[in-house]
């Protein structure tokens, strides 16, 4: 498969899991089998060592082929379960994640940030100022939950939505979604994959660096 679309990259966040989620939709987890990408972008709020564990084997348990920023309520019930029972805590400790991130994906630097931080959320003066300052061609953001890909002075800007659906204190109800990138080179072609009533539907979306 990688011969034939280039790098794949599969870009998901804001799971928000158990808080606001039990699980991601049974369509998506159909469709999300290991070994099929190269490379996991997560926008952080996974909610739960096992998400980030589930996120390694979809890479053949290769942690350093997934990418995870902070999200602002990151491991806040996993953090909680440990401090209750001692004996588990070593298992249930999770890893550190970075406020930002930038990564090589063909010929673009990625930048990764959770979103939270700009305010207001998904704002693209804002996020164009984060881009600048990690020098990226890219920012992959989450938090915003309208999901989808954006060209803005220069730059281009991916939202990924919530993976759950989960809500935000911006968006109340949110359809699940994630965005799968296949990655030529100087190409990417962006794969938006959204859930709505039981059906998934998908968009694409092409851009090439000049």
């Amino acid at each position: 498969m990688a011969s034939n679309f280039g790098e794949l990259v599969l870009l998901l966040g804001d799971h928000h899991m158990p808080t606001r989620a039990n699980s991601i939709p049974e369509p998506f987890q159909r469709m999300l089998v290991p070994n099929k990408m190269q490379h996991v972008i997560c926008t952080g709020n996974i909610g739960n060592v096992e998400e980030y564990d589930r996120l390694r084997e979809l890479v053949g348990g290769n942690s350093s082929s997934v990418h995870c920023v902070a999200g602002e309520y990151d491991f806040a019930a996993a953090g909680a379960a440990a401090a209750e029972g001692a004996n588990n805590a070593a298992s249930a400790s999770p890893p550190s994640f970075p406020e930002t991130k930038v990564i090589q994906l063909g010929q673009f630097r990625v930048g990764i940030i959770g979103g939270h931080q700009v305010v207001p959320w998904g704002d693209l003066s804002a996020l164009a100022m984060v881009r600048r300052r990690l020098n990226a061609d890219v920012l992959v953001c989450g938090s915003k939950r309208q999901e989808g890909v954006v060209e803005h002075e220069g730059g281009y800007y991916i939202f990924p939505g919530s993976i759950t659906g989960a809500y935000s204190s911006i968006t109340s109800n949110a359809n699940p979604s994630f965005i799968l990138l296949a990655v030529q080179g100087v190409k990417v072609v962006c794969y938006v994959y959204e859930l709505k009533g039981g059906e998934v539907g998908v968009s694409k979306t092409e851009f090439s660096k000049q």
